[in-house]
């Protein structure tokens, strides 16, 4: 079931409330913007930027279908600085994850390097991820969910194929397949392959002290699918 936006932006009351009413925020992986529409509508200041001008023009939309106040940005996060000053901003979220997406450890660590500059002192990175060592342990395969969806009206089946590289710092893939089923029984299928890059937790946790920010949260389980990791700004 997909979230509303306040839905959404509710998923994170616990670091919310860590913020001023007014703060300023960046959804810096904004995909189709339910969080920085969802954050708009609690009164915080927004920023939402995604390297696909298809998400953030899709951002824009939903921002005016819901009369919120977002500011939107096509770029990546290597050119976020060249958009925003140094410590503009409360809290920056780079959530759905989507950090997989940097090219290898060099991308990951100036990704990261990027959001953390764009944070005040004090300021928290709010990251969440999926458990790469379990996607890995569970090698190449084909995952169909094993529950209808509704997609623009239609029931769908959603499929993940998983493209397991050899070793951690390869290019690996996931190719996603939405198939709609209409009234009539015919069957629409839309796909998209993706590239991306793991890392372990033990890594991420490194860099992310390499570019100046402090853990202060992290819900790691090393059998859970997904984990969310709430850094400072030193």
């Amino acid at each position: 079931m997909k979230l509303t936006p306040a839905e959404f932006a509710a998923s994170f009351d616990d670091v919310l409330s860590l913020l001023p009413s007014n703060a300023h925020v960046l959804d810096c992986s904004c995909g189709t913007g339910q969080l920085a529409v969802g954050l708009a509508g609690l009164g915080m200041q927004v920023v939402a930027t995604d390297a696909s001008e298809a998400m953030v023009r899709r951002t824009a939309e939903l921002s005016g279908e819901f009369g919120a106040s977002v500011r939107t940005v096509r770029a990546d996060w290597e050119e976020l600085p060249d958009h925003f000053d140094d410590a503009t901003f409360d809290m920056v979220f780079c959530v759905g994850n989507s950090l997989h997406h940097a090219v290898g450890a060099r991308g990951r660590v100036a990704a990261l390097e990027s959001m953390s500059r764009l944070l005040r002192r004090g300021g928290r990175l709010v990251l969440t991820s999926r458990t790469w060592e379990l996607v890995r342990a569970r090698g190449s395969r084909l995952d169909i969910s094993d529950r209808l969806v509704r997609r623009n009206g239609r029931d769908a089946v959603v499929v993940y194929r998983w493209e397991i590289a050899p070793l951690w710092e390869e290019e690996h893939h996931i190719e996603i397949a939405v198939a709609q089923v209409d009234a009539a029984g015919s069957v629409l299928v839309r796909s998209e392959l993706l590239s991306c890059w793991p890392y372990r937790y033990d890594e991420l946790e490194v860099e992310l002290h390499r570019v100046g920010l402090r853990t202060e949260m992290s819900t790691f389980n090393p059998e859970a699918e997904n984990y969310m990791v709430v850094a400072s700004k030193v």
